[in-house]
């Protein structure tokens, strides 16, 4: 076997070490005291250097080993977005065994679905809510021997032979490395690239999510090249926020891949709630955020300008439009040019700079939009503001690795033009296909699905529709989503539902119509916003639902949808809507784990709406 000082000069063609657990120790040995993650314990940031993370990477995997985790055993993370994840993470990579990520969010019986169909042997659990979950199926999960909690409150006080407290696993790996300190290291030396390293379980929006196999070559393929298509310059400070769930590739992406590619720091929100705070102070320099992050920043500026003095509305109405022309600028020539910079220095002191510093982005240096379609219209105000968000598109098998709209070249409406090293073309009925070094194994234990997916001469065939805009891609829409009206028209209900969602008022759309005469929604208000609206207008009322049913609030929405319709051709107009009554919730199976519409289930939960709008079948 290899040892840590005679690693090989080259470890594979095309990428720069075996595996992301090398990369850790070759910055934990150049760069020993760099902070590499940051997290609060009591509401005070705790750091831990690149020495440190290193350190813990090699306790957790001797305690991996000392549990008879072998190599191609499964090690499943349930848990929040913490250091403890992606400790257990490398970990897992670092001993040749595989990493399995399971959402916060996924109900018992969907937990116990993952675990079974990976054959997970351990299992890494955060607290009482998450180790519930797993011991409710315990006697369902054959290959499961033990659970790990990190959270001991509630847990401690259980008795069963397959649990171990955090702590102990960590003592039980400091034991073990006392007496081989090397095993580790030597065991990241020996590791075959083209190996599993992780299972990405896929969303699962039409049927039972698949485990898609990334190899470290993948993984690293990708970390090489990820800086370069995401911004030129970043400076010598990158800061990243990690708050959307590890579980998901584009996450992962974020606070593994690009981190280790440039030294960078990682900050772990304390949650999903606290993150507009978490973003005041860390000030990331990287932002990865998905649609409603910036659609939910956008409504929650509107709503601060609402409730603004009138002297504070008109400044703000100025600089958003001198913002908007410095917008039309840079995307028709790539710059404000020179009395457009002008212009937005004046506004940066007016306006902007206080505005960004409470979104959290003073310092951002590059912004992405990514996992879901977004409209147009929200990145533009953003860039008004002085906010590079550039749209980006890929996948859980490619490695989340596909197009970038960059900094100078941005087309809005579209995802970019393909980055370094990724190959792209449109098949004959403009599917997408990609092929580089980061595209995927194939899908655990399903040989089928895997040869459907990728073709004999390696190429990806994504499932998502898409057009040529110049160098640009446009994502028309995902291939099954397209809707065929009965007068035989192709429709993309995600482009329909994205012109709906402009609207500040409007949360969700879900656009109808395959197989019908004219195209509908079931709308789901923006309960924040509505509300706020509501109580401006002396409207009472007491829950959801009852908001919904408001006819002054159903004449708001059909106000939404008329300047929808405004932006739409006559045959993509919506003529009907319905309101929601309930908020969509993953654990009602109604959206995935990565907050994606189940459009089946939407269509069944709802049918009654449905068949309000067009009759009964």
């Amino acid at each position: 076997m290899t040892t840590t000082d005679q690693r090989p000069a080259v470890p594979h063609p095309g990428i720069s070490v075996r595996a992301l657990p090398a990369r850790l120790r070759d910055i934990a040995e150049d760069k020993p005291d760099r902070v590499a993650l940051r997290e609060k314990e009591f509401g005070i940031w705790q750091e831990t250097s690149y020495s440190g993370y290193w350190e813990m990477v090699q306790v957790v995997g001797a305690a991996l080993l000392e549990l008879g985790v072998g190599p191609g055993d499964k090690v499943a993370i349930h848990s929040e977005n913490r250091k403890a994840w992606v400790w257990s993470d490398l970990a897992a990579q670092a001993i040749g065994a595989v990493s399995v990520g399971v959402y916060p969010t996924n109900p018992t019986q969907e937990v116990e679905y993952l675990l079974s169909h990976s054959e997970a042997v351990v299992l890494i659990a955060e607290d009482q809510e998450q180790v519930d979950k797993a011991m409710d199926v315990w006697e369902g999960l054959a290959a499961l021997k033990t659970i790990v909690y990190i959270e001991p409150r509630g847990v401690n006080s259980y008795e069963h032979p397959g649990l171990m407290s955090w702590d102990a696993f960590v003592e039980t790996g400091r034991t073990r490395m006392s007496a081989n300190p090397r095993e580790v290291g030597d065991l990241v030396d020996g590791l075959d690239p083209e190996d599993v390293a992780t299972l990405v379980y896929t969303s699962g929006t039409t049927g039972p999510p698949k485990g898609a196999m990334l190899s470290h070559h993948n993984l690293v393929w990708v970390m090489d090249r990820v800086l370069t298509a995401l911004a030129d310059n970043l400076g010598d400070r990158v800061e990243i926020l990690s708050y959307l769930p590890l579980c998901h590739i584009a996450e992962r992406l974020y606070t593994l891949m690009i981190p280790l590619a440039c030294d960078g720091t990682v900050n772990f929100a304390e949650s999903i709630e606290t993150v507009v705070q978490d973003l005041q102070e860390i000030q990331p320099t990287i932002f990865l955020g998905v649609p409603r992050i910036w659609e939910r920043m956008n409504a929650g500026i509107w709503i601060r300008i609402a409730d603004a003095s009138p002297l504070k509305k008109l400044s703000f109405k100025l600089a958003v439009a001198a913002g908007m022309k410095n917008a039309d600028r840079i995307l028709d020539t790539g710059s404000r040019g020179f009395m457009g910079e002008i212009t937005h220095r004046f506004f940066h002191i007016v306006a902007y700079r206080a505005l960004r510093e409470k979104l959290g982005m003073r310092h951002c240096a590059a912004a992405a939009s990514a996992a879901a379609p977004i409209a147009p219209e929200v990145l533009k105000f953003f860039m008004a503001l002085g906010i590079p968000i550039y749209e980006a598109y890929a996948m859980t098998e490619n490695t989340a690795y596909a197009t970038t709209n960059r900094p100078g070249n941005v087309k809005l409406g579209t995802v970019g033009v393909p980055n370094p090293d990724c190959e792209l073309k449109l098949s004959d009925v403009g599917e997408i296909l990609t092929r580089h070094g980061g595209t995927f194994m194939g899908y655990f234990k399903d040989p089928d699905a895997t040869a459907e997916t990728i073709d004999p001469e390696g190429w990806l065939h994504t499932g998502d529709v898409a057009v040529w805009d110049g160098d640009h891609v446009k994502i028309v829409d995902r291939m099954k989503d397209i809707i065929i009206t009965a007068g035989g028209k192709n429709l993309s209900p995600s482009e329909i539902e994205n012109k709906l969602k402009v609207s500040i008022f409007i949360k969700e759309a879900v656009v109808i119509g395959d197989k019908h005469k004219f195209v509908s929604a079931l709308i789901g208000i923006e309960y924040d916003i509505v509300s706020n609206w509501a109580l401006r207008k002396d409207i009472t009322f007491t829950t959801y639902r009852d908001l919904s049913e408001k006819p002054e609030v159903l004449e708001l929405i059909q106000s939404e949808v008329t300047k929808a319709n405004s932006d739409l051709a006559r045959v993509e107009q919506v003529k009907q809507f319905r309101l929601m009554p309930k908020e969509l919730d993953h654990e009602d199976g109604e959206l995935t784990a990565t907050q994606k519409v189940k459009r089946g289930k939407i269509n069944e939960m709802f049918v009654e709406l449905v068949d309000d709008i067009y009759g009964a079948p």
